[in-house]
């Protein structure tokens, strides 16, 4: 995990040297998580060609050939299983999935599970999370439209089942803003989350970003200091420091990307921000 968390900080730092060219760029743009580039199907097949046995396939690529077996084994046992034991097979599969890291195929996962059980609202919320967390800047742009339509169409369902389930307002709301042409509509939700529960983390991260881009550096610097209350990582500040950076507030923003190089303890981050805090100082 903490060489996944050194590669999400490395690419940060390019995002933010672009960040002029970012700010034409959808939301999710902003948000960089590179390993899941690895479970693209390696194909030139249209969005609705992606099935859990294509993604799952893909998947498998690079595994450990023991616990790739296992998952082959787990899935032909799904096969032949029927009502509750296939929903708990189906479970193990997803746990599978999830020791290996790899978001896509739990996603399908889930949403298999919602299928048998359309009531249960948690899998639903599971299958759009993985969903989310797999199309975010996914290099394969095909599966990434496809990733993202299916977390609309699931967080919907789910919103459908519960509408004042926050959770599943604001995945659909993120959804929305980056998977669709009226991103308005998915920060109208987002609105009413926050509006709900003011230190909602997601809503408030995607609402962030969002106004990073639409360069509202006042409400992101906001948005930030709310999600860093709750979760003070190194990305938050890093978005924190850039906000500041662009309003001209030269101390905070050095004070956030100095907090940023602390919790990172990436020697690749430490270099460009002591040449930010070189820059701003003067």
């Amino acid at each position: 995990m903490r060489n996944t968390k050194q590669i999400q900080i490395i690419v940060i730092v390019a995002v933010v040297l672009v960040m002029g060219f970012l700010f034409l760029r959808p939301v999710k743009g902003l948000v960089t998580k590179v390993d899941e580039t690895a479970e693209a199907s390696g194909t030139e097949a249209s969005a609705p060609q992606f099935t859990l046995a294509t993604v799952s396939e893909a998947g498998k690529r690079g595994l450990n050939p023991a616990i790739a077996q296992e998952i082959t084994d787990l899935e032909k046992k799904v096969e032949e299983a029927e009502g509750e034991e296939k929903l708990n097979l189906y479970q193990q599969l997803a746990d599978k999935w999830n020791d290996v890291e790899k978001n896509v195929p739990q996603a399908y996962v889930y949403e298999e599970m919602s299928k048998l059980a359309p009531k249960n609202l948690t899998y639903f919320l599971k299958a759009g999370d993985h969903f989310r967390k797999g199309y975010t800047n996914l290099q394969d742009s095909t599966l990434a439209v496809a990733l993202n339509k299916k977390a609309i169409d699931v967080f919907q369902k789910a919103v459908d089942l519960d509408g004042a389930n926050l959770a599943a307002k604001t995945g659909l709301g993120a959804a929305m803003v980056t998977g669709t042409n009226n991103p308005m509509a998915g920060i109208a939700i987002l609105r009413e989350v926050v509006q709900a529960d003011p230190k909602n983390l997601e809503a408030n991260k995607t609402l962030g970003l969002f106004s990073l881009q639409s360069r509202q550096f006042d409400r992101a610097i906001d948005r930030f200091k709310t999600v860093i209350e709750q979760k003070p990582d190194a990305e938050s500040y890093f978005y924190l420091a850039t906000g500041y950076e662009n309003i001209g507030m030269k101390n905070e923003a050095i004070a956030a990307f100095q907090k940023a190089k602390e919790l990172a303890a990436d020697p690749s981050l430490s270099q460009f921000i002591d040449r930010k805090v070189e820059e701003l100082s003067k």
